[in-house]
């Protein structure tokens, strides 16, 4: 984590999402814009919650741990995305470790300065409200498809999801294989059984698999086995 003493960047991030609106005058001198390494940890599943994070360039991965020391992959993010709004508004410890897949870039609020001047500031509060009520219907509808889906549309699913991909320009768009069991979490499937659909998938044609990646061959085959129904 490194902190990028950039007030130009800062604010180009505020414009370039059109959230610079959803802070009040008292409240933009105390954000802040931290950068984070692929494989840094942002926050840790029990930790006292004190920031609110912003999302404004790269991916994220969100995960739980149980007491066993298993991981389960809850979701990949992009921006815009928050980190810790609902523990901001509920007061409870930090739920899920969120972790950087990418490069990072985040905007970050000490919960002090949001009490001190958002608690009561419509404009963030309706954010807030926004993203809360997204995750919530995403999360819905992601549970409802692993359940009424087979794995196959799963999985073409979750390759159309351009939120999964490498975004550097070496492997534009190419999914990397180290991150399957990831992938496996996500669709609610053993990485056995996902290595079996990939196998089938290639012989199909839909996908290509070589050199540490996944590469999609025939996008409307794919668009055609998933439907309407796209990872977020």
């Amino acid at each position: 984590m490194k902190e990028i003493h950039d007030r130009e960047r800062l604010n180009h991030y505020l414009h370039m999402y059109q959230i610079v609106s959803i802070f009040s005058e008292q409240l933009i001198p105390h954000l802040s814009l931290y950068s984070y390494m692929p494989g840094e940890s942002i926050c840790s599943r029990g930790e006292p919650s004190q920031y609110l994070y912003i999302l404004v360039e790269g991916k994220i991965k969100i995960y739980t741990t149980t007491e066993e020391g298993k991981t389960l992959i809850l979701s990949i993010k992009k921006p815009l995305e928050a980190v810790g709004d609902i523990e901001y508004v509920h007061g409870t410890d930090i739920m899920n470790t969120v972790e950087a897949v990418s490069s990072v870039h985040m905007i970050v609020i000490h919960h002090r300065w949001l009490r001190k001047y958002g608690s009561d500031y419509a404009p963030l509060l309706q954010f807030l409200l926004g993203i809360i009520t997204q995750k919530f219907f995403i999360k819905s509808n992601s549970l409802s498809f692993n359940m009424m889906y087979t794995v196959e549309v799963r999985l073409a699913s979750y390759l159309l999801s351009d939120s999964l991909y490498e975004s550097d320009s070496l492997h534009e768009g190419l999914l990397s294989t180290a991150h399957l069991k990831d992938a496996a979490d996500i669709i609610g499937t053993s990485y056995r059984h996902l290595n079996r659909v990939i196998k089938q998938f290639c012989t199909d044609g839909f996908i290509e698999r070589s050199k540490g990646f996944i590469h999609i061959k025939n996008r409307e085959g794919l668009k055609a086995l998933a439907g309407h129904n796209i990872y977020e």
